[in-house]
């Protein structure tokens, strides 16, 4: 595998950064996680977009113009024959000092991995999966906001460790407040009556690249979509529940809590969106050439 190393392709092997590097000491940089379908970088100009309002949430100046980002990703892509694929855009602060002084970090680096991906196994795609809310809480939109696709994921990693031990895969984190805020990795929609709910970004989601797709396709599909407060009530009373991410796709959930989800199965518009979703994502996106 060829790594994008501040545009040098390099081997996997070679491919290394400074133990100073304030990514690796602080967390101090940010992410996208990208699909390629077909041979197209799916919504490859969202995920800039949101890269860089991050990188200006957190002051850090970027290494390359919108434009030239976009196009590292690509020829990474086409570097590593990858059609059908995840690709792990990452910029740090670069190299620092030992203290916690960002300005001190002169020249930001980014690197590009372009590879295979499959979060779920595909059973769970058919029989929709079981979640637990945890007792992690989302962090504070005021301490670090999850509207930034930052590296600092420990409150995920400490989220899934609670998943992984109650013996699921995916759990709900709750915000400060008590209400919904999204999966550990993944965002979250419940389905009542025909609408389809999901929570705010001020409650403490990200606003997912395949949550906007999905909301907009849905409403195009006829389905009333509402950004609204939800409560673990929400969830219980469900007729459907489901979860959308870049590497999730969407996916049932069909037991919360030990309380099964309307039939136990996947719903029916749930299995219409993954199959809208599905042929959305087979069409669009930038080319790989």
């Amino acid at each position: 595998m060829k790594i994008n190393l501040n545009g040098r392709l390099v081997d996997e092997k070679r491919a290394t950064i400074s133990v100073f590097d304030h990514g690796l000491l602080y967390g101090d940089g940010i992410f996208e996680g990208i699909r390629a379908y077909n041979g197209r970088v799916f919504l490859l100009e969202e995920h800039i977009e949101r890269l860089y309002d991050s990188a200006r949430a957190i002051a850090l100046e970027m290494p390359l113009k919108p434009a030239d980002m976009a196009r590292q990703v690509v020829r990474t892509c086409k570097a590593n024959g990858v059609c059908d694929g995840y690709i792990r855009l990452v910029v740090t602060r670069g190299v620092g000092t030992l203290g916690l002084n960002p300005y001190l970090c002169k020249h930001p680096q980014y690197f590009i991995i372009a590879g295979a991906i499959r979060l779920y196994p595909k059973e769970l795609y058919e029989k929709g999966m079981s979640v637990v809310t945890v007792g992690t809480i989302r962090n504070h939109t005021e301490a670090v906001n999850p509207r930034i696709k930052s590296l600092n994921y420990l409150n995920n990693v400490l989220a899934k460790i609670e998943a992984i031990n109650a013996g699921v895969m995916e759990c709900i984190l709750l915000n400060p407040q008590g209400y919904v805020a999204e999966a550990s990795g993944d965002n979250i929609f419940a389905v009542r009556k025909g609408r389809l709910i999901t929570p705010p970004s001020w409650c403490g989601a990200l606003e997912g690249i395949t949550r906007n797709a999905v909301m907009k396709l849905a409403v195009e599909m006829g389905y009333p979509v509402e950004e609204r407060v939800m409560t673990r009530y929400d969830m219980y009373v469900a007729d459907e529940v489901f979860l959308t991410g870049t590497a999730a796709e969407i996916i049932a959930v069909t037991n919360v809590d030990r309380r099964r989800i309307g039939s136990g199965r996947p719903g029916p518009i749930t299995r219409r969106l993954g199959k809208r979703f599905a042929e959305f994502v087979r069409a669009q996106g930038t080319p790989i050439e």
